[in-house]
């Protein structure tokens, strides 16, 4: 689960502009699952889980039926709802009881449960070293972080890009102020970034690749230049939690050895159902994002090195006004090995 696939970022138009009216087309989908957390006639449990899409572990685990196998073994089955994209709209989701499982950065986590805290982590990805950072367009002036003063920078207002960018000034020991931020929905950005309305883009690998792969553009500083501590999380609606938790420890233990196995043989994981159309990865862009997979993480318990490096993310915040006060991060999480 832990990538959402270069191409989820046509998905993400659509779960944003639905999820988020609570009743669009989402609910249309949620409705094959509205018995989700409940179990049905025969004892089944059903979980809600966004598409995956062409490319993932969970892709992977739709087609050649895996995972319901897994979820089998435990008495649950899976009901597909909307598609894969950005966390925000599905921690709106959990919290209106129309979504059990969703995958985000710890960023975006933190904004969101500053506001609907519906839902707890159970499991982490380290942050990603390679696969995200500042993007500039090739021929671009910008050379270093330092050359970002006076610029716009394209981010996701309160998740990963925003964190990039305010991560990177301050190791550089730039006020936030001398970079102008520009808001905007990530599957919106490449458009604005190609037309140089925006000097730079700071961005995770689903939107990246594609910039990369075509020769558009390029890192000033990736995740490690940067010091990031921007995990991938995934969460669970609570109230799922507290009523399947033997669910949830099945979903946990498929993921980790899916993950392990994707991070060995990342190419079999894209383009699952078709390597052709708008949501195929091929050429260079293909190479780009098995060499940022190889290199990412594995899906894996939330230990107390983990908790501490969230809790730094979460002061951060705080400390740069983008959440009101510093959130209690360690209330929302899941000991996966101690769930019962």
């Amino acid at each position: 689960m832990r990538p959402l696939t270069p191409l989820a970022a046509l998905a993400a138009l659509t779960t944003l502009a639905t999820v988020t009216a609570c009743g669009g087309s989402p609910a249309a989908d949620v409705s094959a699952g509205q018995d989700g957390g409940r179990k049905g006639a025969k004892g089944t449990v059903t979980v809600r889980i966004p598409d995956p899409g062409n490319s993932g572990v969970l892709a992977r685990g739709k087609k050649d039926g895996s995972l319901d196998k897994a979820l089998a073994a435990v008495g649950a089955k899976v009901a597909w709802t909307g598609s894969a994209g950005p966390f925000a709209p599905a921690a709106q989701a959990m919290n209106a009881d129309q979504l059990d499982i969703a995958t985000g950065s710890i960023t975006s986590g933190i904004t969101s449960l500053a506001q609907s805290p519906g839902f707890e982590f159970f499991t982490a990805t380290d942050p990603d070293p390679v696969g995200e950072g500042i993007l500039v367009r090739e021929g671009s002036d910008i050379a270093s972080v330092q050359d970002l003063v006076g610029r716009k920078v394209a981010v996701n207002k309160g998740g990963t890009g925003e964190y990039l960018l305010l991560k990177a000034l301050s190791k550089a020991g730039i006020p936030a102020d001398k970079v102008e931020r520009v808001y905007l929905r990530p599957d919106q950005t490449a458009a604005v970034f190609n037309a140089g309305q925006v000097d730079a883009w700071a961005v995770w690998s689903t939107y990246a690749v594609a910039e990369i792969g075509a020769g558009k553009a390029h890192f000033v500083a990736d995740g490690t230049a940067i010091g990031s501590d921007n995990y991938s999380l995934n969460a669970v609606r609570s109230e799922f939690a507290k009523e399947h938790p033997e669910v949830v420890k099945a979903l946990y233990a498929y993921l980790h050895e899916q993950s392990a196995a994707e991070k060995k043989d990342p190419g079999a994981y894209l383009n699952v159902f078709t390597d052709a159309g708008p949501t195929a990865v091929n050429g260079k862009a293909k190479e780009v994002q098995i060499a940022f997979s190889a290199k990412g993480g594995t899906v894996d318990p939330i230990g107390p090195e983990d908790v501490k490096r969230f809790e730094t993310v979460a002061q951060f915040y705080a400390d740069q006004k983008v959440t009101p006060s510093k959130v209690d991060i360690a209330a929302h999480l899941i000991d996966i090995e101690k769930l019962s």
